[in-house]
C-alpha cells in the first residue's frame, strides 16, 4: 500500500505566545502541575514521530512542548494549533515557535490565541484544533507532523471496511473510521495501486452495492500519489448529521472512481455499516441441465442486518448472454412458482449479484430464512425460460 498512512492525534490547548524558553526534552512536570501529552506524527513518512506536551502553569498560562525525532535538517520547523480538524485545515489560531531542526524541540507560553482571545488550559482540552508543523516557512504547504487535539481527539474506538477490486484490476483498499471525542470521526481510505498525478473521487451512497444508490456523502478525493483520502465525518451532503455511532448502523456502500470525468469506473468498491458481510455464507451446487458445459454455485453471504448477498457464478456461460435466474418453491423434481428474482447471470462474467431481504411477494426473506427454505433455483438461457441452463436445490432441499 502506498506510502503506508500513520493517523495520529494530538490534544493541544490554545493561545497566543507570550513567553518561550528553549531546550531539548520535554520538562519533567511537578507532580503539582497538570499536563496532558499527545502523539504528533507524519502522514507520509514514518521515521517522523514526536509528543506535544500541554502544561497548565500556576499563573494560568498553558506552555506548549513539541518533541519530534526523525525530522530533517536545514531550517527550523514552523509550528501551530490551527482551528477545525486536520482533515479539514483551517486557519492558525496559536502561532508556536518553530521547532529546532536539529533537537527537534520548541516550547511556547501563551495566554490568549493570536486574535487576542482569552484561552485556558482547561478551555483547550475541548478546542476544536489540530497542530500543524511545516517542513520549512518556504514550503508552507508540505506538513511535515499533523494531529488533532481537543474535541477532535481520537477516542481508540475504529471500524474498517474492505473496499474490492471492481472495474480496475489490482485496485483495491481500506476505510477506517476513527471515533472523535466529540463523536464525530476521521475517514482514512487507503487505496492500493492508485494512479500517481490523479484523483480519485469517493462517495457513500445509499443501499447495497448490488442495489446502487444516489451519493450520501462526499469524502476529499483520494490522492492518487499517496494512495490516500483524510475527511472529517459530521455531517451527510444533505446537512444531516452523520456521526461515527451512524457510520455503524448505515445502509450503504463506498465507491472510489477512477477520476472526476470517469465516475462511471470504479475502482475500489464496499459495503459499509448494517450491509457488511457478517463472515456466515452457505453455497449450493447448480448443475448442468440443457446446454453441456454450463454449471456453478450460489453462495449467499449474510449481512449484519440479517440479510444477505447471493452471488452466482457459472462457468462457460455463451458470451453475451443474459440469463435469468429465480428461485423456485419446492425442489428441483417438483413443479413450483418463482418466489423470488436474482439480477440477471451476465453472460460475459458468469456472475450475478443480488441483495436478497425480501421475496418477490415483499415478504421478509434474509439470510436464516434462505437456510431454511423449501425451493431450487434455475437459470435460463433467456427470457422464454424454457431452456434450463443450471439448477440446484437450496435450503430445506439440499
Amino acid at each position: 500500500m502506498k506510502n503506508l498512512f500513520k493517523l495520529l492525534i494530538f490534544i493541544l490547548p490554545l493561545v497566543v505566545f507570550t513567553g518561550c524558553s528553549g531546550d531539548d526534552h520535554i520538562t519533567a512536570i511537578p507532580s503539582s502541575q497538570t499536563s496532558k501529552s499527545y502523539v504528533i506524527s507524519s502522514l507520509y513518512d514514518n521515521n517522523v514521530n514526536g509528543v506535544a506536551k500541554f502544561i497548565k502553569n500556576d499563573d494560568n498560562s498553558t506552555t506548549v512542548e513539541l518533541k519530534l525525532t526523525g525530522i530533517s535538517t536545514g531550517s527550523p520547523h514552523p509550528a501551530s494549533i490551527n482551528y477545525n480538524t486536520a482533515a479539514e485545515g483551517g486557519l492558525i489560531a496559536v502561532t508556536l515557535n518553530p521547532v529546532n531542526d536539529n533537537t527537534g524541540f520548541s516550547t511556547t507560553t501563551f495566554t490568549a490565541l493570536d486574535n487576542g482571545t482569552p484561552i485556558t488550559y482547561d478551555e483547550f482540552l475541548s478546542f476544536d484544533g489540530y497542530i500543524d508543523v511545516l517542513l520549512s516557512a518556504l514550503e508552507p504547504d508540505s506538513i511535515l507532523a499533523q494531529g488533532d487535539i481537543g474535541q477532535n481527539e481520537l477516542t481508540g474506538l475504529t471500524k474498517t471496511y474492505n473496499l474490492g477490486e471492481k472495474d480496475v484490476p489490482g485496485m483495491s483498499g481500506i476505510v477506517t473510521f476513527s471515533q472523535r471525542e466529540n463523536g464525530e470521526a476521521l475517514a482514512v481510505i487507503q487505496v492500493t495501486n492508485a494512479t500517481n498525478g490523479n484523483m480519485h473521487p469517493a462517495h457513500i451512497h445509499n443501499n447495497t452495492a448490488v442495489e446502487g444508490g444516489a451519493i450520501a456523502l462526499t469524502f476529499n478525493p483520494v490522492d492518487g500519489d499517496t494512495g490516500i483520502s483524510a475527511t472529517n465525518v459530521a455531517a451527510l451532503d444533505n446537512d444531516v448529521a452523520f456521526l461515527y455511532i451512524d457510520v455503524i448502523d448505515f445502509d450503504g456502500y463506498i465507491n472510489v472512481h477512477e477520476s472526476e470525468v470517469n465516475l462511471a469506473t470504479i475502482v475500489a468498491q464496499g459495503d459499509i455499516g448494517q450491509n457488511e458481510l457478517s463472515g456466515v455464507s452457505t453455497s449450493y451446487v447448480l448443475n448442468e441441465v440443457d446446454l453441456s458445459g454450463i454449471s456453478g454455485t450460489v453462495t449467499f453471504y449474510g449481512r449484519n442486518n440479517g440479510e444477505a448477498l447471493a452471488v452466482i457464478l457459472l462457468q462457460e456461460t455463451p458470451v453475451d448472454g443474459i440469463h435469468p435466474a429465480y428461485i423456485y418453491s419446492n425442489d428441483i423434481d417438483t413443479s413450483g412458482s418463482i418466489i423470488f428474482t436474482f439480477n440477471p447471470v451476465d453472460g460475459n462474467t458468469g456472475v450475478s449479484q443480488t441483495n436478497v431481504s425480501a421475496l418477490d411477494d415483499n415478504a421478509v426473506f434474509g439470510y436464516d430464512d434462505v437456510l431454511g427454505v423449501n425451493g431450487h433455483i434455475k437459470v435460463h438461457l433467456n427470457n422464454t425460460l424454457t431452456t434450463i441452463i443450471a439448477q440446484g436445490n437450496i435450503g430445506a432441499n439440499n
